[in-house]
């Protein structure tokens, strides 16, 4: 079990967004739980792609060779064709926080990759994807063309006596793996498990890449990272829980990543049966836009390696964990027959070998990664081999 908690510290709360609410307005938490997408399949070098592109690194050229690019094609409202828009990733809108509690039910699919959440926006319930490192809510609209919206749910301002249109103001996001999204932007009433927003920004897609429609269990996807990442132009908007955080009982989300099984993301309070001993509490630093937090070592086996100190980005939005080649090949000279693969893009391992945990500090606090969880999955070139997340 990972349970990873993401809270705003003192500093946030002195900012204009992140004042006391009004005296009227009762504090409250609330839960949302999660739902598998089983449509999801597993494909590493993809997935290490998708997340290089997603924090704008280097990316190896066997990495592109060996996966071939990831085009963002898409079907846009005027001729249904693949949309070409590129951006990188942000955030939401402008809204009055409100009081609302509540919780919402999920039943897990397979594998545990990708989770679906139903929000209600303008009482419209949509199925979206809840993601720490990124800033944008978008969902499906029904300004979408009818063969992009078979299967999924379509927001329709029209049908909300509280959406409002937001003059001049669009956005348009190309993800790490190539899906993308654009279009234009209002605002609504937005409630997540209970919690309510009230003229909230929501980025109604015009244009969805062809994964988007392919995948019907997810129609939109809501960014728990900071405005500094929003895609919204001309002005960025502030995302959900920028607007709702004032009215938490705690300024804070959890995410409870389980692995087969139910998970939830919890808005304003600790679960204190989520863990077992102390909490540990890590500085989180907000400046880029990501819920980022220091590394200096690790340990496998025994014994603590000390690294220089480095950052790291929590995400909810990804499978991998990405390390400095000091701890990979740290960590790997522990495994048995694991080697290199420029074809997979990066270490593979016989499929029988036992992995060992990997202990990694953050922030002062030692996490563990079970070795168990860190076989991504069979590596395709090879079905004698598996292949790493990290």
């Amino acid at each position: 079990m990972l349970l990873i908690i993401l809270r705003l510290f003192l500093l946030f709360l002195w900012t204009p967004w992140g004042l006391a609410a009004p005296s009227d307005i009762q504090k409250r938490s609330f839960k949302v739980d999660r739902i598998r997408n089983p449509n999801f399949r597993r494909d590493g070098p993809k997935e290490l792609l998708k997340t290089y592109r997603k924090y704008r690194m280097p990316i190896p050229q066997e990495l592109l060779d060996s996966v071939g690019g990831l085009p963002g094609d898409g079907v846009s409202a005027e001729d249904a064709q693949p949309a070409s828009k590129s951006f990188r990733l942000r955030q939401l809108g402008a809204a009055q926080a409100g009081s609302a509690v509540g919780s919402v039910p999920a039943t897990p699919a397979n594998d545990g990759i990708e989770y679906i959440s139903p929000i209600q926006v303008g009482g419209q319930t949509i199925n979206v994807a809840l993601d720490s490192g990124s800033a944008d809510l978008w969902v499906f609209s029904t300004q979408l063309p009818a063969m992009a919206r078979v299967g999924h749910q379509a927001y329709n301002p029209s049908l909300s006596r509280s959406s409002r249109h937001m003059p001049g103001a669009n956005f348009s996001i190309v993800y790490g793996d190539g899906t993308s999204a654009a279009g234009n932007v209002g605002t609504d009433t937005v409630d997540v498990g209970g919690a309510t927003v009230t003229g909230q920004s929501v980025q109604m897609a015009t244009a969805v890449s062809s994964a988007f429609v392919q995948d019907t269990h997810l129609s939109g996807l809501l960014g728990l990272a900071f405005s500094q990442l929003s895609t919204v132009r001309p002005v960025k908007q502030k995302t959900f829980f920028e607007n709702v955080m004032p009215s938490l009982a705690q300024p804070l989300f959890t995410a409870d990543l389980r692995k087969d099984t139910t998970g939830a993301y919890e808005f304003g309070r600790i679960d204190p049966t989520k863990f077992l001993g102390r909490l540990s509490w890590v500085p989180a630093d907000t400046h880029n836009g990501f819920w980022q937090v220091s590394t200096g070592g690790f340990v496998v086996g025994s014994g603590l390696t000390r690294l220089p100190t480095a950052q790291a980005i929590v995400d909810t939005g990804t499978t991998l964990m990405l390390v400095s080649k000091e701890i990979s090949d740290g960590y790997y000279g522990k495994v048995l027959g694991a080697q290199r693969t420029p074809a997979a893009g990066g270490m593979t391992f016989p499929c029988n070998a036992t992995l060992p945990d990997l202990l990694v500090d953050v922030g002062g606090y030692t996490a563990r990664v079970r070795g168990a969880d860190i076989n991504f999955g069979k590596f395709t070139g090879d079905s004698r081999f598996a292949l790493s997340q990290s």
